[in-house]
């Protein structure tokens, strides 16, 4: 199979949002639906076959934390986008590990603790409920680093869950109640904007 992140036309830093996006947009354009009686038909559907495996492909690799992929780490993905010297420690905290992740992270010499570091650091202290010290961490790695998106993700997002009180559970998932109100709000939203929106 080729690269499924070339095949996406994405980063492999991408976020799932973005690589989300980037399946559906290819998704639109080559379903097979598109090229009824159309020469083109054989080819759609190959295309089409290429971008699901793709798509599933790159959703493996970040179920299984493995290289290149990414994994959850309390709502946050804990993606491969810096230094290979913390693949370990993402790996742990993808998998819930969360104590022995800290201890590594712990015995890193205070000059060395980077950016990612200090999301890591972060990402832990999410999955362990302490929010306070997640948000500072988040926003010490956004300092050191701030052109990252990942870094900024989690940030942004922490800081939009403390202020609407809605955000994800421990696990990473809205709960029922929280995925109706986001609808409705978004729906009266959409409402109040028009029909373009």
């Amino acid at each position: 199979m080729n690269d499924p992140y070339k095949v996406l036309g994405v980063s492999p830093s991408a976020t799932d949002e973005q690589i989300k996006d980037a399946y559906r947009q290819l998704a639109r354009k080559y379903h097979p639906d598109n090229y009824v009686n159309n020469p083109l038909s054989d080819l759609a559907t190959e295309k089409m076959k290429e971008i699901n495996e793709a798509y599933d492909e790159i959703q493996r690799r970040r179920r299984s934390g493995s290289a290149g992929g990414a994994g959850r780490a309390g709502g946050y993905t804990a993606g491969y986008s810096g230094s290979s010297k913390f693949a370990d420690i993402r790996n742990l905290i993808n998998n819930g590990r969360i104590p022995e992740a800290e201890e590594l992270l712990d015995g890193i010499p205070t000059q060395s603790r980077d950016a990612e570091w200090y999301y890591l650091k972060g990402a832990a202290a999410y999955a362990k409920g302490w929010l306070d010290a997640a948000l500072g961490y988040f926003s010490n790695a956004c300092q050191m680093d701030p052109g990252n998106q990942e870094y900024r993700a989690a940030y942004q997002r922490l800081i939009y869950q403390r202020q609407t009180g809605v955000g994800q559970g421990m696990d990473g998932r809205m709960s029922c109640c929280e995925t109706c109100a986001t609808v409705y709000c978004c729906s009266s939203l959409c409402s109040c904007m028009g029909p373009r929106c």
